[in-house]
């Protein structure tokens, strides 16, 4: 962490001067970028739990705003034969814990959350930023039971130890026999 206060010893990086100037007032017009999405934070993420606004050398990412990467699956629906068809693409900027080893095997888990759940698994690769799984799924399933369905996905590590690392999901009411593309954004895993 670099020291941006004006008493930093001589010598150290003057960090302040490489962006603005962190030590003039006018704080109120910035707005502060999370670096992976170029999207403006929201006040809140600003603010410490006593509602005080932190400075830039104590903030760090927390785990909702780390990118934690996204799934790329196809979906489609037959009706006539009442099937839907699910593709896991590939997962792209795909993040894990240290804790995991450097490139541990990983694979993506659904589950078609039915009143009995259905459960699919693709096969595990080397972890990297960008995997590609191209793995069809095919499941007979009622249209009317799509209503209420939602598919979810975990990401998970199968070696050196299982563990989930991130999921997503998507409902399923607008799938139709027109192939669907969908790009999912990679949360941590729930509690």
């Amino acid at each position: 962490v670099s020291d941006l206060r004006p008493s930093a010893l001589p010598g150290s990086l003057d960090v302040s001067r490489s962006m603005f100037d962190l030590r003039s007032p006018p704080h109120r017009s910035m707005k502060r970028y999370d670096s992976v999405s170029s999207v403006p934070s929201s006040t809140s993420s600003r603010k410490d739990s006593q509602g005080s606004n932190r400075s830039l050398d104590t903030i760090t990412l927390s785990g909702d705003e780390r990118d934690f990467g996204r799934l790329n699956v196809k979906l489609c629906y037959v009706s006539s034969v009442e099937q839907i068809w699910i593709t896991v693409l590939h997962c792209k900027d795909l993040s894990w814990p240290s804790s995991c080893g450097e490139n541990p095997r990983i694979c993506v888990k659904g589950i078609l959350t039915l009143p009995k759940p259905v459960h699919f698994k693709s096969s595990a690769k080397e972890g990297s930023s960008d995997i590609e799984f191209m793995e069809t799924f095919v499941f007979a399933i009622k249209l009317q039971s799509l209503e209420a369905v939602r598919l979810v996905f975990k990401i998970q590590t199968q070696s050196p130890r299982k563990k989930t690392i991130g999921e997503c999901s998507l409902a399923l009411r607008e799938l139709s026999s027109q192939e669907s593309n969908h790009w999912l954004d990679v949360s941590p895993p729930s509690k």
